[in-house]
């Protein structure tokens, strides 16, 4: 169980840090809330130690051996590492999820970019469908075709929130649109990140990955009316939410690249006020036959990994090494330079 002292930091993490789903929470069941939010403290420490840490590879590793700790059940004393252990005991949280969205972040280190969808999909997988299948294990729901969408609709979250932040993003040296549909639009990398405003079809790629996230939210409320009933509010109030995030990015136009797109709290009491309605609809609706989709390819692993008696757990998985082999390798190389610099500057001193 989570301690109070502990709960508390997560709660106050989440509040200031993501408003979007502090909001969605607040429709989630007592017995959800608190882990859910306690989850996403600990998601959010690892997104910010890769993100806002300049040395990026460095916070990897540590969060590597932090996760380490967790599962030996000897967290390091934090409150979201003690939380995020309780959590692991309290819901047999298979290892493999947590590893997926850590993979993710080695991603983000390692400054990878995406050639085609297909390939930004399988790093939104990793940093936000396995957000969505951990919540699935929080709910104790851990059928196929569920998981199947809630790894939908945590790749719709994360496209939708690389559409707002792509000058962000580009002004820090980031991208993650597809490199194939820049080239398709005449685009060059470099001079995108340059100045992503000074072409008309950048809105144009956002309009389109928007459109991508579309039709995964559309998929993804099939796997909402599966879930128990008092956790659809809060799913649903999620899904909305997110998805008038990219409503705001597709009114902006190209102004959304210098003006982030943002909603306002009347907007958000509005969806809060609507996912309350289509619960109610869930339960005179027939179910939709969209739930027996197939998860998408870059999401199977997740779903296999969540899914009811799942493969036995033997450790990191082997993508997960290579690319940790990969960092750990710069990183001896960053400091190995450092050592043979010094040591130059001392001969001639």
């Amino acid at each position: 169980m989570i301690a109070a002292r502990d709960m508390d930091y997560c709660v106050a993490a989440i509040r200031h840090g993501s408003r979007s789903f502090h909001a969605a929470s607040r429709l989630l069941p007592a017995r959800l809330r608190d882990p859910a939010l306690a989850l996403y403290a600990f998601c959010r420490l690892a997104d910010d130690a890769v993100d806002l840490h300049g040395a990026k590879i460095d916070a990897v590793l540590r969060l590597q051996d932090r996760l380490d700790l967790a599962y030996a059940g000897r967290p390091r004393d934090d409150a979201p590492d003690r939380a995020f252990a309780a959590l692991i005991e309290d819901f047999d949280m298979p290892r493999a999820l947590p590893e997926a969205l850590l993979e993710g972040l080695a991603w983000d280190a390692e400054g990878r970019r995406y050639a085609s969808l297909s390939d930004l999909r399988s790093y939104s997988a990793r940093v936000a469908s396995a957000v969505g299948a951990m919540m699935c294990v929080l709910m104790r729901t851990r059928s196929r075709d569920t998981l199947a969408r809630a790894c939908d609709l945590g790749v719709a979250m994360q496209l939708t929130n690389i559409a707002r932040d792509v000058g962000e993003d580009a002004a820090e040296g980031r991208l993650y649109l597809p490199t194939e549909w820049l080239e398709e639009a005449g685009l060059s990398s470099p001079a995108f990140l340059r100045n992503p405003a000074a072409s008309p079809e950048t809105p144009r790629l956002l309009l389109r990955l928007l459109a991508e996230a579309e039709g995964l939210y559309a998929r993804s409320e099939a796997g909402i009316a599966a879930l128990p009933l008092s956790c659809r509010p809060g799913i649903f109030a999620a899904r909305y939410i997110y998805a008038g995030i990219g409503g705001r990015v597709r009114a902006k136009g190209a102004a959304a690249l210098t003006d982030r797109a943002h909603t306002s709290g009347g907007q958000k009491l509005g969806w809060l006020m609507l996912s309350v309605l289509r619960t109610g609809g869930t339960l005179v609706m027939p179910r939709s036959p969209l739930i027996y989709a197939r998860p998408l390819p870059e999401t199977a692993f997740l779903v296999d990994a969540a899914a009811a008696a799942p493969a036995e757990d033997t450790g990191w998985s082997d993508t997960l090494c290579a690319t940790m082999a990969r960092l750990k390798a710069r990183d001896t190389e960053k400091r190995t330079a450092l050592m043979q610099s010094a040591g130059r500057v001392r001969e001639t001193a």
